[in-house]
């Protein structure tokens, strides 16, 4: 990668509540924005919890042809090219018992590998990946996964507080082997959806393989973002910017704070810190 103004050469970016807004969309503003970033031959990369899978319209929308940071941290890969850089997928005998779990506690569970999104049977959740995300899932019986798929991700989609009780006790029983965390869906509040990853996962420590991969300085990267798990990425970035809509924690890891996403965040960001003559 050559020299180039201001000595930036990546910028990373989040992509929920950083480049899209709740409606999906991304601001006129940092769509030109990054145009003019990669017109100055400085690599744009996605950093997202999401599925690979649910980054592919997005990185067609931008028409960005490099590596990303998906599932928290857990996978960097070319999606264009499938080249992976990095991965950390969860030990077989771990998907196993997970997989025996859910089909004993009958609590729907969804599988990602880097380039599939598996289910046993179509639910409303199904629908909201299709819909939204753009995921089309493989049904089959996870029975004829084990130790046949390499599993990224998985998912328990939780709607009682009967099957919360029983996600409890796997929680317990794995908290030392796996990581997990809770997101909603607004359209399903009373649904929670548990995801499990290994450990090990950050967006920071994916940062570090990708910028040993591109063999540029930590130095030369800037990164923006506004959730939690950003901050790991921010830490590590040489050029650290929160958004205004930030919490608290995240914003005391950056260097800058930018605007909100509904008026070009992005844009006001990548203007002065990227584009300034």
């Amino acid at each position: 990668m050559g020299a180039i103004a201001n000595g930036y050469k990546l910028l990373v970016l989040d992509i929920d509540g950083t480049l899209l807004n709740k409606s999906g969309a991304i601001s006129h503003e940092d769509k030109k924005a990054l145009a003019k970033v990669r017109a100055s031959g400085i690599e744009v990369a996605l950093s997202s919890g999401r599925a690979s899978q649910a980054c592919l319209s997005i990185i067609a929308r931008l028409s960005l042809e490099g590596y990303h940071i998906f599932f928290d941290g857990a996978l960097v890969s070319n999606p264009r090219t499938g080249h992976e850089v990095y991965a950390q997928p969860i030990d077989d005998d771990l998907v196993t018992q997970i997989i025996d779990f859910a089909q004993q506690s009958k609590i729907d569970l969804e599988l990602f590998s880097s380039t599939s999104f598996f289910i046993e049977r179509e639910t409303w959740s199904t629908a909201i990946r299709r819909n939204f995300f753009g995921i089309e899932p493989t049904v089959i019986d996870f029975s004829s996964l084990k130790h046949r798929e390499r599993i990224i991700k998985g998912t328990l989609v939780i709607l009682s507080p009967e099957e919360r009780a029983k996600a409890d006790s796997l929680l317990r029983r794995f908290q030392d082997s796996l990581h997990f965390s809770w997101t909603k869906a607004p359209a399903y509040p009373e649904a929670d959806f548990i995801n499990i990853l290994t450990p090990e996962v950050s967006k920071g420590r994916a940062l570090e393989s990708l910028v040993s991969f591109l063999g540029i300085p930590m130095d030369s990267v800037v990164a923006i973002g506004d959730g939690i798990n950003d901050i790991s990425l921010l830490s590590k970035a040489g050029r650290a910017v929160a958004m205004s809509t930030a919490p608290d924690e995240v914003k005391a890891v950056a260097h800058y704070v930018t605007g909100d996403v509904d008026h070009g965040g992005v844009a006001t960001a990548i203007n002065e810190l990227l584009l300034r003559s």
